[in-house]
């Protein structure tokens, strides 16, 4: 058949079935002059291996997109990376946000809580509150959440040695509110091989950690079904110094390790990857980063589908959020980050991403204000409503330079996945320190291009100005901890011990043994165990990790 002809069949049969459930958001999209545009725009010639590189959006290899209307049908989730200092503030900055239109939340944890150490240890003094929010327990993610509709917000949890404490946390007060776990919706990281190569907040060893994620897995799989169980992080290797290239091999190898942990341990394919979702940067190359969005998409399909025999389509789609880069905000004229943002989620949206976080221009100096976080968001609203981009799908297919781009990515980091598949995988790769060094070479170079001016950074190695210290700036007060530590020994004085006690024991037990810890956290959770107490039964019966050394 013809690209036209099967154009035709997909839009009576793919787009009709799709449009019957969820109209589009306008009965027709025309530009500024009233020309029409059409859903999706295809070659008038011979187009070779159309079908197989291409396609049309929503069926395989969805280079195009996995969703047969995309942003006609609905736009992408804007949501906004926040938590700081004790829940209440947080929550006070949720519903800040909602009202301003967000759409999603995202949550940010501090240390100690991405740590697994409550707020009264040692470890974590001077860091109680001051990268996102303090959660020593189920009290303070009641207070976190509070009137918040479960059932209609979905929630973003950037979470990973300690994310299935922080889901049971959150199950728990879905069903404080009379939401079922099945109703809910949202996503935790979950990815602790990133953590070992880029980013460091990992607590066990990878053999230990790699159960706890197949357990969250099966769990989620008959509990809650609507939930994403991982998010698959290129991000941080990204904002390690990788190249858009090892962005995407790296973070496709970790896919790779997760699918087959879960299929050994007893799970069929098309029973969990459905909802394996993925996270990726949005860095400043505006059409390379288009063409990565792109090739990651259709190289995952094609991994589900030859490496790993999936038959469920779903299994096959490449979901992913996108954050605009941190990496390349300058605390120089923080305005110009504004710009850097707005290039940077232009490209998300134009590869296709399902949500997007924006960053705001004050990052680089502190905390983003609450004015800074709503002109991040407008960004993602002007994009939206205002710029014609998302009225048509995949609006850069055809061109020549981001075809040539989307190949040319693809090819170079399936070269990268074989060179891990011989060294024995991601995690046995990632023991040897492969991907630290290359990623360690990528940031070396990348740096080096600044200092020589070869890569020209506004307003730090060039058109630079005398600049006044900066005001105004969000700062965590330090009585954020001193008041986190008095609630927590409150909620421990009038929980019930013994019962404390007995659900701490029990899994304790079924981390020595085979059950699934979901159900034993979730119990420990409801008996007000501490993320720290519950995170401790973990490193005594698992250990602790140490990093591999790379020089």
């Amino acid at each position: 058949m013809s690209i036209s002809e099967n154009k035709k069949a997909w839009q009576e049969t793919t787009v009709g079935k799709n449009i019957a459930k969820a109209p589009e958001r306008k009965p027709e999209f025309r530009t500024t002059s009233s020309i029409e545009l059409e859903r999706c725009f295809t070659p008038d010639f011979d187009y070779p291996a159309y079908d197989e590189n291409l396609g049309f959006p929503g069926q395989y290899p969805f280079t195009r997109g996995v969703q047969p209307t995309m942003y006609r049908g609905r736009f992408w989730t804007m949501r906004q990376y926040a938590g700081f200092g004790t829940a209440r503030e947080s929550n006070e900055r949720y519903k800040y946000l909602l009202g301003a239109g967000q759409t999603g939340l995202s949550v940010a944890f501090d240390l100690p809580t991405q740590m697994g150490y409550d707020s009264d240890h040692g470890m974590s003094q001077g860091e109680v509150g001051k990268v996102g929010v303090a959660i020593d327990s189920l009290a303070d993610m009641e207070i976190l959440f509070d009137g918040i509709p479960l059932d209609k917000v979905s929630t973003s949890m950037t979470i990973n040695s300690t994310a299935a404490i922080l889901l049971a946390m959150y199950i728990a007060v879905a069903e404080k509110q009379g939401v079922s776990a099945d109703k809910i919706s949202g996503t935790i990281q979950n990815d602790i091989l990133k953590e070992y190569m880029a980013r460091g907040t990992y607590i066990y060893p990878p053999k230990e950690s790699m159960r706890i994620i197949t357990d969250i897995f099966a769990y989620c799989k008959d509990h809650v079904p609507k939930w994403n169980t991982i998010s698959i992080s290129g991000y941080h290797i990204r904002e390690a110094g990788s190249s858009a290239v090892q962005e995407v091999a790296f973070t496709l190898a970790d896919g790779i390790a997760y699918v087959e942990a879960a299929i050994k341990a007893g799970l069929d394919v098309d029973e969990f990857a459905p909802r394996l979702a993925f996270f990726f940067n949005a860095h400043n190359n505006l059409l390379e980063e288009v063409a990565k969005f792109r090739a990651a998409r259709r190289m995952w399909s094609r991994i589900m589908q030859s490496r790993f025999k999936a038959r469920d389509p779903r299994s096959m789609m490449l979901r992913f959020h996108t954050q605009t880069a941190g990496c390349t905000l300058t605390a120089q004229q923080p305005d110009n980050n504004i710009m850097r943002v707005t290039i940077q989620a232009l490209s998300a949206v134009l590869g296709g991403t399902q949500s997007l976080h924006t960053n705001s221009r004050d990052e680089a100096l502190a905390l983003p204000t609450e004015d800074s976080v709503r002109i991040a968001l407008r960004t993602q609203q002007v994009i939206a409503y205002e710029s014609g981009v998302a009225d048509s799908i995949d609006p850069l297919a055809g061109s020549f330079l981001v075809e040539s781009l989307t190949d040319q990515i693809e090819k170079a980091a399936f070269e990268y996945i074989e060179k891990i598949d011989k060294l024995g995988g991601a995690v046995e790769a990632i023991s040897r320190g492969f991907q630290q060094k290359e990623i360690q070479d990528s940031a070396y170079a990348y740096q080096r291009a600044i200092e020589t001016d070869d890569l020209v950074i506004v307003g730090v190695n060039k058109f630079t100005v005398a600049e006044p210290p900066p005001t105004g700036l969000l700062k965590v007060k330090e009585e954020v901890e001193i008041s986190q530590k008095k609630s927590l020994a409150a909620m421990k004085a009038k929980r019930d011990g013994a019962k404390v006690r007995e659900a701490l024991n029990a899994l304790d037990t079924a981390a020595k043994g085979t059950d699934n810890l979901l159900p034993h956290i979730l119990n420990a959770v409801k008996a007000y165990a501490t993320l720290g107490e519950i995170a401790d039964v973990f490193r005594e019966v698992f250990g602790k990790h140490r990093e591999t050394v790379v020089l």
